[in-house]
């Protein structure tokens, strides 16, 4: 069963046993506007919860993505290289980032709920 959890930055994890899915938001992507470029990170890099794991550029600006939970990068969608719309299309699905391998499943216990996020959203405007 994977749990899906999101960051008040409007990351989103996706948990499949010990493997984390991350990719960003509909509403982030909507506020990003049109995606032309993702940076990703190498396979097999370290990195911490709370900081930079990949960073997005939009007609509109560049952001900066964070890990959701610390882990090792174990795939990336090299798709996006080529297609970084799939970002705006898809940004729950083939729009994905990263997939971490977790070190610390507790780090999961913070990140918000569909619900707690959806309201969060409904917060900001």
């Amino acid at each position: 069963m994977s749990t899906l959890r999101f960051t008040e930055e409007h990351e989103w994890i996706r948990v499949e046993g010990d493997t984390a899915t991350i990719g960003i938001s509909a509403y982030a992507q909507e506020q990003l506007g049109d995606v032309v470029f993702v940076d990703l990170p190498q396979t097999g890099k370290k990195v911490e919860k709370g900081k930079e794991v990949a960073v997005v550029e939009s007609v509109k600006a560049a952001s900066e993505v964070y890990a959701p939970v610390s882990g090792e990068v174990i795939a990336v969608n090299d798709e996006l290289a080529k297609e970084p719309a799939r970002v705006n299309s898809d940004p729950m699905g083939q729009g994905w980032f990263v997939k971490l391998k977790l070190a610390n499943k507790a780090e999961l216990d913070g990140l918000m709920d569909q619900a707690a996020y959806d309201a969060y959203v409904k917060g900001l405007h």
